[in-house]
């Protein structure tokens, strides 16, 4: 956070004075709003510019992609905005050789100017400010969690299969004990099955006729060893 706002300040400084140097002396006591756009293509004259048509307005623009760059956070737009800057600079200084055959510094106004410094200045500070700057980041997907059975195929891993919990035929929840179903008629339902050998004695003894008991018709068994 604190190198993104020293690096816009610094940006903002270079701008300020790439735009405030062509209202200075640049060479002879020409200022650089008095040369043309196209003289830095064609050679330098001694026309003026028209409205709009000074190397002010490469320098404007410059200021204007460092103010975009900083809302932005884009070190790209602050770093083009230097190079602009600088080779516009370069470029008119190459034009002024050529046309006083050398490029002169004296103290008493002839030679280069104070705007051209200015302007070289500008251009290293819009630089040297999109280095500073972090930039804006880039949010990182996070990484996919490692399948734990990636390796093992498909069937996962070898062992025993889970154990699934058993649920009663009647659909009653596990762990609650069963619940008698009531009797339905016509219903299968458990039978208990026996056999006459697993009767007493007395009640398998033959009976005798003729015997019978005070309320008649009902016969008594023998016992064995009568």
């Amino acid at each position: 956070m604190m190198r993104n706002v020293l690096g816009s300040l610094v940006a903002l400084v270079g701008a300020a004075a790439a735009v405030y140097s062509p209202f200075r002396n640049w060479y002879d006591g020409r200022h650089g709003s008095e040369y043309r756009i196209q003289d830095l293509f064609n050679g330098i004259t001694a026309h003026k510019p028209d409205a709009g048509g000074s190397v002010l307005i490469p320098f404007a623009f410059s200021a204007l992609l460092v103010l975009i760059g900083i809302l932005l956070r884009s070190r790209l737009l602050v770093t083009l905005a230097g190079l602009v800057t600088l080779a516009f600079t370069v470029l008119w200084m190459v034009r002024v050789g050529i046309a006083e055959h050398s490029l002169a510094i004296s103290s008493g106004g002839r030679g280069l100017g104070l705007g051209v410094g200015d302007a070289l200045i500008g251009g290293v500070l819009m630089l040297l400010g999109a280095g500073l700057m972090r930039g804006r980041r880039v949010p990182v997907a996070p990484a996919p969690a490692a399948d734990p059975y990636a390796e093992a195929g498909a069937a996962g891993p070898a062992g025993p299969p889970p154990v699934q919990p058993s649920v009663p035929p009647t659909g009653q929840p596990a762990g609650q004990p069963p619940v008698a179903r009531p009797y339905e008629p016509g219903a299968e339902h458990d039978t208990l099955s026996f056999s006459s050998a697993d009767l007493p004695a007395e009640l398998t003894a033959p009976e005798e006729p003729g015997e019978t008991g005070s309320g008649g018709g009902a016969t008594r068994a023998r016992p064995p060893g009568e």
